[in-house]
């Protein structure tokens, strides 16, 4: 729908996407929760104001506690008239500098943030440096030890195509399957910085920390990249590494069919 017909559209439903990006630091994940400060109740209060009436959102992912985005994907649906900017600046009026949208679309009523997508992409970065930086300290995992970032790659290797991830599922993981399909995993590093990139159609609880914690292992030198096979058939948790922290996980991108 093209903005000028927007105002013909008074009354109707009409069902939105935004783009959100939000630095994850001082909120306690996505997911709206009683007494806790999350970024969809932010979201939802600044659309609400917009849109004059109560807007509940749905994402394409939802990010822990202490996790970032780059290209959150959301949906609501409205009766108000506004254009694809008014959402953009007017929400962003009523937003924490912390939490932005970015675009925003008029879509059809058969798209759905979560179940419409089709791919998700993370990055994970690492700051890898003897002294710990004070100002990526929210924003990266800090390891002291010299990371081989090529058997990282290596390893990760092991991990594309369709599995059951059970090993690098967190304990509180409500998906009624293990199994997703792995599409990339690259790790490569610029300085300091080791980065990783995995995209899968979707994730478990803490998948790619869980994936993260192992390659650090491997990495580090502690075990072979071959190390990752074993863990990935032995579809046990506790086979495999620690979770790595939450600081350094980005939520890149969300993809969705033509």
């Amino acid at each position: 729908m093209a903005e000028g017909d927007v105002e013909d559209q008074i009354g109707v439903i009409m069902r939105i996407a935004l783009g959100v990006e939000y630095d994850g630091t001082n909120y306690h994940g996505w997911q709206r929760q009683n007494n806790i400060c999350t970024i969809q109740e932010k979201v939802e209060y600044a659309l609400s104001q917009i849109a004059a009436h109560p807007v509940e959102v749905i994402c394409a992912g939802r990010t822990d506690a202490g996790v970032h985005a780059l290209g959150q994907v959301i949906h609501f649906d409205t009766q108000a008239a506004r254009s694809d900017r008014s959402w953009i600046l007017g929400a962003n009026t009523h937003l924490p500098a912390d939490i932005r949208i970015i675009w925003a679309r008029h879509i059809t009523d058969n798209f759905h943030a979560r179940f419409s997508a089709t791919e998700r992409q993370y990055r994970y970065i690492i700051y890898n440096n003897v002294v710990a930086s004070a100002i990526l300290r929210h924003r990266t995992m800090w390891t002291p030890f010299m990371l081989n970032e090529k058997l990282m790659h290596e390893a990760g290797q092991y991990l594309i195509g369709k599995h059951d991830f059970s090993s690098f599922r967190g304990s509180g993981c409500q998906a009624k399957s293990a199994e997703r399909n792995v599409m990339s995993l690259l790790v490569a590093r610029s300085g300091n910085m080791v980065t990783i990139d995995i995209k899968a159609n979707a994730f478990l609880l803490h998948m790619v920390r869980c994936i993260v914690g192992m390659l650090v292992e491997i990495g580090k030198g502690e075990k072979p990249p071959s190390w990752a096979k074993e863990v990935l058939i032995a579809r046990d948790r506790k086979v495999s590494a620690t979770t790595a922290p939450a600081q350094g996980l980005y939520l890149v991108g969300v993809e969705y069919a033509p």
